[in-house]
């Protein structure tokens, strides 16, 4: 049974941690936990092959005009072949007529001139009708096959873009994104036998390039950066050439798309256009939030990454469920095991090497792990064990109090609570001092007098007796008709246990003394008692069965201190009170005592000196 709940308490624990996680809050929480991971990495060194065309602020000062006449878009498509440009990609929709139909042929004719061109479009999901609406670039661009890849953002719950949509399905047809069909139509001629696209359950295949899956149609960016990691050339710059006047360049004749042609800045290289403009309203929160970045940015990472081949993964998620089950049964058992604070420590060591272990793995290996989630679970586990401790405590001190408090001095029981592991189940092996004390003739005395008597003469000794034990931090072990037994040194340890069971017996007998007086002024008959001392090594502890607590001891030790109590009837001493050599031993000089005689125990064959107790000096 133990071993079973032990199974299944973290198993519910990850169930219900796994059921939180659907909810936005929490998933929100693990997003920003993976962001950090970038933020601690840092921006990564890009190649350079991928290059951005900005309609920034620079270029709207210059156009005062948006959107920009098609014609401009034809311009910038001529200079930058000019410019050696291997493929150029726009991140801006030509989806409707501009109403000029010659500036549209001009750009789609450009555009098919060159065959380097990827226009963008659109696929839009209405979930509250549920049509899916297709947003082609305009028919003459369509007409003469120029390709075209869809825009469309995968946006998280917090707003966030760390998803890349590979494509969206119209009509059981698939229409690839701006990133997809660039790779595709950016492979050279010579792998034009290459250019295929391959969907595999875990893998997205565009040609030689193997993209892991993250959702159906998506795959994590491994982003480089915060906005501006890749080159931002305006656009403005690219057409500023001698043959455009801009309107807010009127006069001006700086010709700075020459100093771009002779840096070579697009030889070779992707070049995407799209706008960085807040106004367009093309800006999104990336992993690396500390600034809006463009959309056309985002594609640029995407290409990047592919490129490269930095693909960014997540670990299989029924491995890390099983692996977090596996962790949680060992911590489940540990936090049970250790105390709460060592516990605490613990915890705080391995959240901190979950968020390490995360880092190491995105870092170096390209892998995402949930870092949240496990932290939650592990911190919920820990607080489980700990309330289950807690309660285990109080159980403890409930059995504690409620099991010594009769037959132990409060501030003992006390001490007992706050040290509850020097009790024992079981037993142990400890040094204690044993007293028995028991009543004379008590059979006679019974007989002798009526039932109510003998209850009434007996409870008044028996409170008197062990008040005095209990004042003098011993524990009452048992009645045993009239005897009483004693114990001292246990079960929290006391050096001066033999003193104490020594000044004990010297004030049962003072205390006797006086109820005697007082017995005798009513007219009653009173009694003597016998007392015996011992010191020395028994086994303590609950010596009882599994159904009764017995807190008791049992050896040599006691049987010898039941001896000496019995063997008063064989000697005269004034006070009755009889102890043993060990006893004395450990009194030292502190006694004042009269040496009786050698006696020998039952079983035992050396002989035990024995002494009169007269005073405690």
């Amino acid at each position: 049974m133990k071993t079973l709940r032990l199974v299944l308490s973290p198993f519910i624990v990850l169930v219900v941690v796994f059921g939180f996680f659907r909810f936005s809050f929490f998933s929100n929480l693990e997003h920003k936990a993976q962001d950090s991971l970038f933020r601690l990495r840092g921006p990564k060194n890009v190649s350079g092959e991928v290059v951005i065309v900005a309609i920034n602020k620079e270029s709207e000062n210059a156009f005062q005009v948006y959107p920009y006449p098609r014609e401009y878009h034809a311009k910038l498509i001529e200079n930058l072949n000019q410019a050696g440009a291997r493929l150029i990609v726009f991140d801006v929709l030509f989806i409707d007529e501009s109403g000029d139909p010659q500036a549209d042929s001009l750009l789609a004719e450009t555009a098919a001139k060159y065959g380097n061109v990827i226009f963008a479009g659109e696929i839009n999901y209405f979930k509250d009708s549920g049509i899916t609406q297709k947003k082609p670039p305009t028919t003459v661009i369509e007409n003469l096959k120029i390709p075209w890849g869809i825009a469309n953002k995968s946006l998280d719950r917090d707003n966030f873009i760390r998803r890349y949509t590979l494509y969206e399905n119209y009509d059981e047809t698939p229409y690839y994104s701006l990133g997809v069909s660039a790779l595709l139509n950016g492979l050279d001629a010579k792998d034009e036998y290459q250019k295929t696209i391959v969907h595999k359950e875990k893998q997205f295949e565009i040609g030689p390039y193997k993209i892991p899956l993250y959702q159906k149609n998506r795959a994590l960016i491994n982003y480089y950066g915060p906005a501006n990691t890749f080159r931002h050339i305006p656009y403005s710059q690219v057409l500023d050439d001698l043959e455009t006047v801009l309107p807010g360049m009127e006069g001006a004749e700086l010709g700075e798309y020459y100093d771009l042609l002779d840096a070579g800045v697009f030889k070779d290289k992707i070049v995407l256009v799209g706008a960085s403009l807040e106004s367009l309203h093309d800006l999104f929160f990336t992993p690396f939030d500390t600034r809006y970045t463009a959309g056309v940015e985002i594609h640029a990472n995407f290409i990047e990454m592919v490129r490269m081949g930095d693909y960014l993964d997540a670990i299989n998620y029924l491995f890390y469920l099983i692996l977090l089950w596996i962790v949680l049964i060992l911590l489940w058992y540990a936090f049970k095991s250790l105390k709460p604070q060592i516990g605490a420590a613990v915890l705080i060591l391995i959240c901190a090497a979950i968020y390490l272990v995360a880092y190491q793995l995105f870092s170096r290996a390209y892998l995402m792990i949930p870092i949240v989630q496990g932290i939650a679970s592990i911190i919920i586990v820990y607080s489980i064990c700990l309330v289950s401790h807690y309660l285990q405590t109080q159980k403890e001190k409930r059995f504690i109090r409620h099991t010594f408090q009769q037959y132990m001095a409060p501030e003992l029981v006390n001490q007992l609570l706050n040290n509850p592991q020097s009790l024992k189940y079981g037993g142990s092996l400890q040094e204690i001092t044993v007293l028995f004390s028991d009543i004379r003739s008590f059979t006679t005395y019974s007989e002798n007098h009526s039932p109510e008597d003998t209850v009434l003469i007996l409870k008044e000794y028996l409170t008197e007796m062990v008040n005095i034990i209990l004042r003098n931090h011993g524990i009452l072990d048992k009645f045993v008709g009239d005897e009483v037994m004693a114990l001292f040194g246990t079960p929290v340890p006391m050096d001066n246990h033999a003193q104490l069971a020594c000044k004990t017996a010297l004030e049962m007998r003072e205390s006797l003394n006086k109820l005697q007086e007082k017995w005798s002024a009513e007219g009653r008959e009173s009694f003597e008692i016998g007392i015996g001392v011992n010191t020395g090594t028994a086994v303590v502890g609950n010596l009882g069965s599994e159904q009764i607590f017995d807190y008791t001891a049992i050896g040599d030790t006691i049987n010898l201190g039941a001896r000496l109590e019995a063997i008063n009837k064989e000697y005269p001493t004034k006070k009755k009170i009889i102890i043993s050599e060990f006893t004395l031993e450990k009194l030292g000089d502190q006694a004042e005592v009269r040496y009786i005689d050698e006696v020998k125990v039952k079983g035992k064959n050396k002989a035990v000196k024995i002494y009169e107790l007269i005073d405690l000096r």
